[in-house]
């Protein structure tokens, strides 16, 4: 016996607004990870952006009714893996669209254990980890403050980033002098 699927909740044409606006907002697309007490998971998202650099602090919104948001408060760490064009099915895996299980979706490419634990993806294009500082309810979302203790950027990487509902890959151009 099969439980129902809960129906869609109702948008605002407020609401419907923000998310067509949201999507031509082009974002880098990152997978979000953690490992510890609480258990291992990673999600991916798009809701990523820098706070200060002093110290470096970058934010990260998951939403409150996700099975993993606990797990991320709990660990108390994480690592912010910035996805390159090869990584698109990756990413899909990790959105829960491929039905992948989480353990499963660990053997797919090149995992690492970062400085707290926490898995990196060794050929992320970045791979910034760190603690959560601070937790703010906004909405239906958390913000999560997390201070970075480890950052390795990959420069000569092309980006994978989220528009328009659609992955793109974004190539490096050189500069003309």
């Amino acid at each position: 016996m099969t439980t129902p699927a809960k129906p869609a909740p109702t948008l605002t044409p407020q609401q419907t607004a923000f998310r067509h606006a949201m999507a031509h907002l082009p974002a880098a697309v990152c997978i979000i990870t953690t490992d510890g007490d609480a258990g291992r998971c990673g999600i991916t998202a798009s809701a990523v952006c820098s706070v200060t650099d002093s110290p470096p602090t970058v934010l990260v919104c998951i939403n409150r009714n996700s099975a993993m948001h606990d797990v991320f408060k709990q660990n108390g760490h994480l690592c912010i893996n910035v996805l390159s064009g090869e990584h698109e099915q990756l990413a899909m895996h990790f959105s829960g669209a491929t039905r992948v299980a989480m353990d499963e979706r660990f053997t797919f490419d090149d995992w690492q254990a970062g400085v707290a634990g926490q898995p990196v993806l060794a050929g992320a294009l970045v791979k910034l980890q760190g603690h959560i500082q601070d937790v703010k309810a906004v909405g239906s979302h958390s913000v999560l403050f997390v201070e970075l203790d480890e950052i390795d950027v990959r420069e000569e990487r092309d980006s994978l980033i989220y528009f328009n509902r659609l992955f793109h890959t974004v190539r490096p151009t050189r500069a003309v002098a």
